[in-house]
């Protein structure tokens, strides 16, 4: 009995550093996620547009976004690694009775990498070595993989919030269904919801390198291409993607009503709800909050009058950390609104004048959004998981009854913060010095156009 009550106090103890170390894991093997999803298809998008118009500017923006693409896909793919093996390290109380359920889209990703991984390289190795058709053919792939590599992936994760394909008998999983497991009602919100996320932190971010570029007087075509076609796929995105985000806020509504509930601090179970923009959750109520009437109501069943399950239908240590999840899903959504008004600047000046507005303030605007985008990523992220809280599996298994009772998490945790601090410091200098190959201004931008100019791309 002893040893019994020192293993349960061990996995008491190790529920923070093993939550820890998989938030940091996810958390920054997420952001080059979005790079293996998205970029391929931004790059050989570039290349097609480089061969079709005969544009020696854009051949060699697109061979460049190729070998950074190589140097992200790289660092994903260490990260990724790390994350697979810390599923069943951290997290064996998960993976022993239900791996046979949910386990199968892990399988078939290791494929997905594979195949990306093998055309990433005839890819890189290929260009100038094979005809410019067959080297973008070859592409193909690459971009189908990356993606379905992230669908496979999101059907787990949609799996741990929505759990389905197996009956739980006296304890025990019987009749699994991996298939069925797959599609549950979250997976192909959460996936479309990701693939849009992907284009648009890759998007934004890739512009805002350009974007500094500008606005340090580099105003040739190649940083004009390198903002516009980045920058014009986030914004195409980021419309789309507010659609999404009500269709998946339905779908969480009629399956986690109380991850809901977090996301908007609303306590009490009622009718014609407001929605709540801001505000700290203390003592089981929103202060400090922007209310719009019947706005929440109007969102979750399309009727003001609307009924919206509340945080007091549940017990307390079966809710989520409120302030954490509300805090987030607003970032997420302002940061988005913000994105919104950027994307909508860009089609406004475009529509008009053939080019992206004239003012440094624009440039300065997109200069940021790259980071704003991986901030909304993330905080969208941390809405999903801490949202699921106290669940592992939602309403089946606890996060606290998974966890490893193996002493030492904490010195794993430390070990991943030493690899990540290397990794990332690898990744940037290597970045860094593909980079620096356009940092000194051509003949014909020795002297930069003045704001009233434009940035054009003719």
């Amino acid at each position: 009995m002893d040893q019994i009550g020192y293993v349960l106090a061990d996995a008491a103890e190790n529920l923070f550093p093993a939550r820890m170390q998989m938030a940091l894991s996810l958390g920054w093997h997420i952001i080059f996620a979005c790079f293996g999803v998205a970029f391929p298809a931004i790059v050989v998008f570039t290349e097609w547009r480089a061969h079709r118009r005969a544009d020696p500017d854009l051949r060699e923006l697109a061979h460049t976004w190729a070998k950074a693409m190589g140097v992200l896909f790289a660092a994903g793919a260490v990260s990724g690694t790390l994350l697979s093996f810390e599923m069943g390290i951290l997290w064996p109380g998960l993976m022993e009775p239900f791996g046979e359920v949910f386990g199968f889209p892990f399988v078939l990703e290791g494929f997905a990498f594979f195949i990306e991984a093998i055309f990433v390289g005839i890819y890189l190795f290929g260009w100038d070595r094979m005809s410019p058709r067959a080297h973008m053919l070859s592409a193909l792939p690459m971009v189908v993989s990356g993606m379905a590599g992230a669908f496979f992936v999101i059907a787990a994760n949609a799996w741990m919030n929505n759990p389905t394909g197996f009956d739980l008998v006296d304890g025990r999983v019987m009749n699994a269904d991996p298939v069925g497991a797959m599609f549950g009602p979250s997976t192909w919100p959460q996936f479309v919801h990701m693939l849009l996320a992907a284009y648009m932190v890759t998007g934004f971010t890739v512009a805002s390198v350009y974007a500094v570029g500008m606005l340090r007087g580099r105003r040739d075509r190649y940083h004009r291409f390198g903002l516009i076609i980045p920058l014009s796929v986030a914004a195409i995105i980021t419309p789309v993607q507010i659609g999404v985000g009500d269709w998946i806020a339905n779908v969480v509504a009629d399956n986690q009503p109380i991850k809901l509930a977090a996301m908007e601090g609303h306590y009490r179970t009622g009718t014609a709800v407001p929605l709540s923009l801001g505000g700290v959750y203390v003592d089981d109520e929103l202060r400090g909050a922007l209310e719009i009437p019947w706005g929440l109501s109007l969102l979750v069943t399309h009727d003001p009058d609307g009924l919206v399950v509340g945080l007091d239908s549940v017990p307390p240590d079966l809710r989520p950390p409120v302030n954490i999840v509300h805090l987030s899903y607003n970032v997420m959504v302002g940061i988005g609104s913000a994105l919104l008004v950027l994307a909508a600047w860009l089609g406004w000046a475009w529509w008009r004048r053939r080019r992206i507005p004239a003012t440094p303030w624009f440039l300065r605007a997109v200069a940021v959004s790259g980071v704003a985008a991986i901030v909304a990523m993330e905080a969208g992220w941390v809405t999903t998981e801490v949202g699921r809280q106290p669940w592992i599996v939602y309403d089946v298994l606890r996060t606290a009854d998974a966890v490893s009772p193996a002493p030492g998490l904490y010195l794993g945790f430390y070990a991943v913060v030493a690899i990540y601090v290397v990794l990332t410091g690898l990744t940037v200098y290597v970045l860094r010095r593909l980079a620096t190959r356009h940092d000194t201004p051509a003949p014909q931008e020795a002297v930069p156009p003045g704001p009233a100019e434009g940035v054009g791309v003719r």
